[in-house]
């Protein structure tokens, strides 16, 4: 098992047979060798972005609860500010929440945000990735979206894939494993 998915039990890579239940629906967790699941989303100005936008280049996908929230914004800027490094080692990053663009905008200009900010109103992305379902919060079981950070390679495959991820010092671990 890779350095960065042995950090605790919760952020392991799940297995192909975890299920997320979704109302009626089941979603499979992503694990390492995987299709990462294609998708379009409005930006934060509406303009749609597609996975295979950025075919050729490693992409770091990841997935929030709700944008302007203080974990939120901590883990958004602590990829704001590694961006650089990030892009220079060939990585790009996409930031995916349920909010809608208008807010996605605002959270954007508020935060200095320069990567783009995905909306997943209808949760529909969401759910394909294994990042909305049933989580624990204050001690509830809750249905929610599940913090989540993939790595997807050049060709579009799942190099990691981490649930139930920390929002502070994430991006650092991130970078450390990825020796950026």
């Amino acid at each position: 098992m890779s350095e960065l998915a042995s950090e605790s039990e919760s952020q392991r890579p799940a297995r192909s047979a975890d299920r997320v239940q979704r109302g009626s629906a089941r979603s499979t967790r992503l694990q390492p060798g995987d299709t990462a699941p294609d998708f379009t989303l409005p930006d934060a100005d509406g303009k749609p972005v597609s996975l295979t936008d950025f075919r050729g280049r490693r992409v770091i996908v990841y997935f929030y609860p709700a944008a302007g929230t203080p974990g939120c914004t901590a883990e958004a800027c602590d990829f704001r500010d590694n961006l650089a490094e990030l892009n220079d080692a060939g990585v790009d990053v996409l930031g995916i929440s349920p909010d809608a663009p208008v807010k996605l905008a605002a959270f954007r200009d508020e935060e200095g945000l320069t990567f783009p900010l995905l909306s997943d109103v209808d949760r529909t992305t969401l759910t394909a990735w294994g990042a909305f379902g049933e989580k624990q919060m204050y001690g509830k079981t809750v249905r929610g979206v599940i913090r989540s950070t993939f790595l997807v390679d050049a060709e579009g495959t799942i190099e990691e894939a981490l649930y139930n991820v920390r929002a502070a010092g994430h991006v650092a671990k991130l970078r450390r494993d990825l020796k950026v």
